[in-house]
């Protein structure tokens, strides 16, 4: 778990890379969605010390920045893995054992959906729909989709991304 001490050095770290940022969209009408997408690019997340600093530089009050990050389901406010799983639990795969995947990769990682492990790893998400009906149960891992899922192979597929 980062410590605020920890999360304050990284910003700090990274902080001319948000300058590059910022630069890029200097002088562009309504560019705080770009820029909130580029810096969670570089934190995998948007911590506190970046949004206020964002806030400050566009001269946005930071409450706007928040309002747009706790908007839009793409941002994340809290930490998250190397490797983020999203489990479906649309129709489909509901009906042919997705919950069961769910509960397998919950058991394998130790955290509930919506949590990364401890070492950060993994995240494990839920989605509606993945969009491969005719594939599943189904999950994507990096964006790449698991298709036709049994529990047994659950850890086949996280071993390979150990």
């Amino acid at each position: 778990m980062m410590t605020s001490n920890s999360v304050q050095e990284a910003f700090e770290q990274k902080k001319d890379k948000i300058d590059e940022i910022m630069r890029k969209y200097e002088g562009k009408e309504g560019s705080l969605i770009a820029v909130l997408q580029d810096v969670q690019d570089l934190f995998n997340y948007l911590p506190r010390p970046s949004l206020v600093y964002i806030a400050e530089r566009l001269h946005v009050p930071i409450a706007d920045v928040y309002g747009v990050v706790t908007f839009y389901s793409q941002f994340h406010l809290n930490p998250r893995g190397r490797n983020i799983i999203c489990c479906c639990q649309g129709t489909a795969c509901h009906v042919r054992g997705g919950k069961h995947i769910l509960a397998e990769l919950e058991k394998q990682l130790g955290i509930k959906a919506g949590n990364t492990t401890d070492d950060q790893k993994f995240t494990l998400e839920t989605i509606a729909c993945l969009g491969a009906c005719g594939m599943s149960p189904v999950m994507q891992i990096n964006g790449e989709t698991y298709g036709r899922l049994t529990s047994d192979d659950i850890s086949r597929i996280l071993a390979s991304y150990e």
